[in-house]
C-alpha cells in the first residue's frame, strides 16, 4: 500500500506564490514518478506537471508552463510543486499522484497508480 500525504496548500493572492509539497510511503527501495493533478468545482481533472523517477524530466500542462515548476527530493519520493503567479483560475483542489508502470512522458488519469487526497488551493484575485 502507497500512501500520498500532501501538504502546503490554502489561500494566496493572485500573483503570488505558493508551495505545495507531497511524500509517498508505503513501499521502501520503489522510486515513482511522481506529479499533480488538479480538480476544479463542475470539471474534470487535468494534468498540471509530473516528473520522471530520478527527476531528469519534467512535464507541464500548457496552463501552467512558466509559471509552476515541478521538483523532486533526489532519491526520495518527495516532491514539491512551485506555484508563482497563480490566477484565480488556478484555484482547484491539487492531487499528489504517484505511478511506476505507465511511461513517463504519460500523465492521463488511467496512467497513475496513487492518488493522494488531495489539498485545497484558493487564489483570490
Amino acid at each position: 500500500q502507497v500512501h500520498l500525504e500532501e501538504s502546503g496548500g490554502g489561500l494566496v493572492q493572485a500573483g503570488g506564490s505558493l508551495r505545495l509539497s507531497c511524500a509517498a510511503s508505503g513501499r521502501p527501495g520503489t522510486t515513482y514518478a511522481m506529479g499533480w493533478f488538479r480538480q476544479a468545482p463542475g470539471r474534470e481533472r487535468d494534468f498540471v506537471a509530473g516528473i520522471s523517477w530520478n527527476g531528469g524530466s519534467t512535464y507541464y500542462a500548457d496552463s501552467v508552463k512558466g509559471r509552476f515548476a515541478i521538483s523532486r527530493e533526489p532519491g526520495k519520493n518527495t516532491v514539491y510543486l512551485q506555484m508563482n503567479s497563480p490566477k484565480p483560475e488556478d484555484t482547484a483542489v491539487y492531487y499528489c499522484v504517484a505511478k511506476e508502470f505507465s511511461p513517463p512522458e504519460l500523465w492521463t488519469l488511467s496512467s497513475v497508480d496513487y492518488w493522494g487526497q488531495g489539498t485545497q488551493v484558493t487564489v483570490s484575485s
